[in-house]
């Protein structure tokens, strides 16, 4: 991948939604010196839009404006523009074309970061159906990356330094999720968790618990025999493949109980399952990861927050830390 001076990396950013608070929280953390002399940033984004959010942080982003990647400039924050039409902002609003310029600001990183023209893309939120179109059908950012690269195999995860969480079946109606439960499939995305904290977490022989998908773990099939036909099988298949995987555990004594620390990474079958503890948990520093991709993609843990935007109260927390996480990775994987 493309480096500048042999050292820094450059990490592209798609602005997402922007009337949310993505643009808000980027000019944040790109105004962090001690941040960004990590890395090169390239934000895909119009000069107007962080003039203008600018204007309500008071707080002036120096940045280079460019419009060729040839063009990128070391230690500083450089901006490329997506389209010569004319930009209306409208904090907190759902305005279509906001949709269309966030899945345009997509488009262009996502295929420089194909190109390996940057080594690495965090994705600011998105309001996934504003950004529906006939290039974008996706129920997120995950889907849509997987599609682009082909990648077949993929997981999303939420990382902060007290947990990690994979979650089986995503971005999916809850009346779905006992029917995308398959020994298959399981087996399948646990494999890319293990894989995922060896390669990009460098964790030796990792730990994973897995949860059940009913109350109380079935209790012994009186409340569903999900976790006795399909996950207690897979999780006896994969310790004989020597994987350290344990299971099925109740996610309420597993999280009211702090299991989770007894492991390096939690499995969990359903997005609530796993995101409503975590962020209960990790809310301020959690980062999205897409484990399974050929890249590093990560964002923050939050969506749009329209209720607050343009009023200088979004915390770039989540932010700062999905920017380190895809340099800590990157610096991993050489």
């Amino acid at each position: 991948m493309k480096k500048l001076n042999k050292k820094k990396p450059i990490i592209g950013f798609s602005i997402g939604d922007i009337n949310g608070i993505g643009p808000e929280i980027l000019i944040k953390s790109l105004s962090n010196h001690n941040l960004t002399k990590l890395f090169t940033p390239l934000v895909y984004c119009n000069f107007e839009i962080i003039d203008f959010y600018s204007k309500i942080l008071k707080k002036k982003l120096v940045y280079e404006k460019i419009d060729s990647l040839n063009k990128i400039k070391p230690n500083k924050i450089n901006l490329i523009p997506i389209t010569n039409n004319r930009i209306n902002v409208n904090p907190g609003k759902i305005k279509k074309e906001a949709g269309i310029y966030s899945f345009k600001s997509l488009e262009l990183s996502t295929n420089d970061l194909i190109k390996k023209k940057i080594d690495g893309i965090v994705t600011l939120p998105i309001n996934k159906k504003n950004i529906q179109s006939e290039k974008f059908k996706f129920p997120g950012h995950s889907e849509y990356f997987a599609k682009k690269t082909n990648s077949k195999d993929f997981l999303m995860m939420m990382v902060s330094e007290k947990l990690k969480v994979g979650v089986l079946t995503g971005h999916i109606p809850f009346k779905f999720i006992s029917k995308k439960l398959s020994k298959l499939e399981l087996i399948k995305k646990i494999n890319i968790l293990m894989d995922s904290l060896k390669n990009n977490f460098k964790i030796n022989n990792p730990k994973i618990g897995i949860l059940s998908l009913n109350p109380h773990a079935g209790e012994d099939g009186m409340l569903g025999n999900e976790e006795d036909k399909i996950i207690k099988p897979v999780i006896k298949k994969l310790n004989h493949k020597n994987k350290n995987v344990y299971g099925p555990f109740s996610s309420d004594s597993y999280f009211g109980n702090k299991l989770y620390k007894k492991y390096d990474a939690t499995f969990s079958l359903y997005h609530d399952q796993g995101l409503i503890p975590f962020k209960m948990i990790s809310f301020s520093d959690g980062v999205n990861f897409t484990a399974g991709l050929k890249f590093i993609r990560t964002s923050p843990d939050h969506g749009t927050a329209y209720d607050i935007s343009g009023k200088n109260q979004a915390n770039n927390i989540s932010l700062d830390k999905a920017i380190l996480l895809n340099l800590k990775i990157i610096a991993k994987n050489g």
